[in-house]
């Protein structure tokens, strides 16, 4: 009995000794960690850096981290960051974002930062937006458009190109529209104001009239940003495109006025040619009608109701009126001959 007791002693001793021998050790590795966070008042207990390391979480980092962002002032307890490094967000980038934004006077809690980092944001671009406003090229040039166009009410087409510079709006950023929104509402902004002016001149002279045009129209809203000033970059006239579109309609019309006449020439020739038909079909008929007066002479003198008299008298009417055409188309012959000799 006392020697089971013994054996039981001398393995707890044992176990104690191992357990005593694994917490020096550990209690080495984070030794240095804890002092910082000590020392800094990050709040962080070397047996949260255990837990910390047996969750896989880079400790090290967050330790880091905090200190920073105790030191400027910012408050955000451990288990958020942690929380975030698990969630695969950027804990550096999240926690450099916050401290810029604090140091700024900006409203950026920790959770709205790592909102937006987990979202695909860049947040601390965004801040750094926020305190440095950006300009934006429109339109953007990495789309293969280096102006835009419009043309005003003269007929004039003006080319243009602007800079935007916008401030984000760390409110908005989540679920608000990007650059690409930005700039399509700009260049659509850009090319009304451009068809609304009555002159290109007037454009050319006061070229805030576009940018004052476009402002008006709050174009930032329900965007991530928001417009500080829109200033009109490059003005160039292009061609006369009222004159080019006259001039194509011009040519359209006298196209059409061309077809309608060869429609009117074609109609008149077919006309003609059924007039032509008709003559002939007529002189048809009457060479048909004058075939029948022999045949009706000769049954009129069967019948007895044409006598030998009667037919020489109707051959001497014949006689005299082939002589008097005769002599009729003499006449119309000299004329034409003397008139064309005093010509």
């Amino acid at each position: 009995m006392w020697t089971d007791y013994r054996l039981w002693l001398f393995l707890f001793g044992c176990l104690a000794v191992v357990c005593a021998v694994i917490f020096f050790f550990v209690f080495l590795s984070f030794l240095n960690l804890w002092i910082q966070c000590v020392l800094t008042r990050a709040d962080i207990s070397i047996w949260g850096l255990l837990w910390m390391r047996l969750r896989k979480v880079n400790f090290e980092m967050i330790v880091k981290q905090k200190i920073s962002m105790v030191q400027s002032g910012v408050k955000v307890a451990t288990a958020q960051m942690e929380a975030h490094y698990l969630s695969g967000g950027n804990v550096e980038k999240t926690a450099l974002a916050v401290i810029m934004a604090h140091n700024a006077n900006i409203d950026l809690s920790w959770a709205t930062a790592a909102a937006i980092d987990l979202a695909g944001r860049d947040v601390l671009d965004a801040v750094r937006t926020s305190v440095y406003p950006k300009v934006i090229d429109c339109p953007d040039p990495a789309k293969g458009k280096a102006m835009l166009e419009g043309v005003c009410k003269n007929g004039i087409r003006l080319k243009a190109s602007a800079r935007v510079t916008v401030r984000t709006k760390l409110d908005r950023l989540i679920g608000g529209a990007t650059e690409e929104t930005i700039i399509a509402r700009v260049g659509e902004g850009i090319v009304e104001a451009i068809g609304a002016a009555e002159s290109h001149t007037d454009v050319l002279a006061n070229p805030r009239l576009i940018s004052q045009a476009v402002l008006k129209n709050a174009l930032d809203s329900q965007t991530a940003f928001e417009i500080v000033s829109i200033d009109v970059a490059e003005l160039d006239v292009g061609d006369n495109v009222g004159a080019r579109l006259a001039t194509k309609k011009a040519e359209s019309d006298l196209r059409v006025a061309q077809a309608q006449a060869e429609v009117r020439r074609a109609a008149a020739v077919a006309m003609e040619q059924e007039m032509r038909a008709l003559v002939e079909e007529n002189r048809a008929k009457v060479m048909l009608a004058e075939a029948e007066i022999p045949l009706a002479m000769a049954e009129a003198f069967r019948s007895g109701h044409l006598g030998v008299g009667e037919y020489y008298n109707m051959r001497n009417v014949q006689a005299d009126t082939n002589m008097r055409n005769a002599i009729a188309s003499a006449g119309r012959t000299s004329d034409v001959k003397e008139s064309n000799g005093k010509a």
